[in-house]
């Protein structure tokens, strides 16, 4: 993985946590408050699971074992 695309992933897992919000106060204006966690959290975790793997890839950079292109 080079390191624009890191970045650009990165951008996008902060966009994601951004709309879980925007998913979550929109929808409890129609909605009671389980249906609007219920429709963001997919969202929120999908943006943790990419956080995950780019702290992971980030660590595998400084340490070495992996470095990026």
């Amino acid at each position: 993985m080079n390191r624009s695309r890191f970045v650009g992933l990165a951008f996008a897992a902060f966009g994601l946590v951004f709309l879980s919000f925007i998913v979550r106060g929109t929808t409890r204006l129609v909605a009671p408050y389980e249906v609007a966690v219920m429709l963001s959290a997919p969202i929120l975790f999908v943006a943790a699971a990419l956080l995950v793997g780019l702290v992971t890839l980030a660590a595998l950079d400084v340490t070495g074992i992996r470095p990026m292109e």
